[in-house]
């Protein structure tokens, strides 16, 4: 094989090369793993029936750079496969004229979901901690004068004789403790939880019988893959992670909807700005109404809430004991599926 081709073969860009009646002369083995197709399969084709999910009118705009030839590149391009999997990608098409010979374009195919999903992570990571470094300077700020005011409360009820009266001292007594509780949840814990060997269906389970006591004519869907390994986390932190995730989406289903509780394996998955050899994915699927897009861009941030019932620290709550075991959280939403998926690292990062 010519040393050309070798390097063709070896690069990690998808490069697809068309005659001038835009068929397919060449794809190298990047393109066959993107597109799930072998070169065999594809050598041949006219390039809409490979491409045609890439983007609008493909084909004219490919005769067009053929026929003045020109070099055009368009970015984050939504690119549906053949597996129903939406991939976010880079294009640039060169027209290649060599003397004599027929022109022919050369489709030049980035992946740029990996840099896309670091940026989008980056920037609600700072997003998050400086909201959750707002709300505990609040909370820090609130928790002085109402522990006072509780004891006003109390003092003030040893002195009361009418025990009519007594009932509104209690109000005040129970409210007060009602957010020093919702205080305590933003604060979050200080203490450094105990981790263990466990199997993350343990905790899937855990929340299924949790769900289906609260809602008892939703119907559960398990989709486990049982060749996943042990994970190395607090069992009490994932299954209030998992299960503020399954709450909000079993009240997005409602009573006669559906919840599908899945588990996979990912290989040379990034989390953050790390790359794993080894990923556990869990993913929390309804067919509730969904969720719009402005509302996905904030969904994480403190009291932020897709209901008038909720108070908005289910999914912050989530996201930050997830982050404690070097995870995270995303959401994918259109109208009748919404799915929030869970990444955990499984073992060391990649070199």
């Amino acid at each position: 094989m010519p040393i050309e081709k070798r390097i063709l073969e070896q690069i990690s860009t998808t490069i697809l090369l068309l005659n001038n009646k835009l068929r397919l002369l060449y794809i190298n083995s990047a393109g066959e793993m993107l597109l799930a197709v072998s070169a065999q399969q594809v050598i041949g084709q006219p390039i809409h029936a490979i491409l045609a999910n890439l983007s609008p009118h493909i084909e004219t705009k490919l005769q067009q750079a053929l026929n003045q030839e020109l070099t055009f590149t368009e970015r984050e391009i939504a690119l549906t496969l053949n597996d129903g999997n939406t991939v976010t990608v880079d294009y640039s098409v060169t027209c290649m004229h060599h003397y004599d010979a027929e022109p022919k374009l050369l489709i030049e195919i980035y992946k740029v979901d990996r840099h896309l999903r670091i940026s989008r992570e980056k920037y609600l990571s700072s997003q998050q901690k400086a909201a959750k470094a707002m709300l505990k300077g609040l909370a820090h700020e609130i928790k002085n004068p109402l522990g006072g005011l509780r004891g006003a409360a109390q003092l003030l009820e040893r002195e009361l004789q009418q025990q009519d009266l007594k009932e509104y001292t209690q109000i005040i007594i129970a409210e007060a403790d009602r957010l020093q509780n919702l205080l305590n949840r933003m604060l979050g814990s200080y203490r450094v939880p105990k981790r263990q060997q466990l199997n993350i269906h343990q905790v899937l389970e855990r929340v299924f019988s949790l769900i289906h006591a609260e809602y008892l004519e939703l119907k559960i869907h398990k989709d486990y893959d049982p060749s996943i390994p042990l994970i190395h986390g607090n069992l009490d932190q994932l299954i209030q992670a998992i299960l503020n995730i399954a709450r909000n989406g079993a009240q997005a289903a409602g009573s006669q909807g559906c919840l599908v509780m899945r588990t996979r394996v990912l290989r040379q998955f990034t989390i953050g700005t790390i790359r794993y050899r080894l990923v556990l994915l869990v993913a929390i699927e309804d067919n509730g109404p969904g969720i719009s897009q402005e509302m996905q861009e904030s969904i994480f941030l403190p009291l932020v809430s897709g209901t008038t019932s909720g108070i908005g620290l289910g999914l912050t709550i989530a996201q930050d004991l997830i982050s404690q075991h070097g995870g995270l959280i995303e959401c994918w939403s259109v109208t009748g599926k919404t799915v929030f998926s869970v990444y955990l690292p499984l073992g060391m990062q990649s070199d």
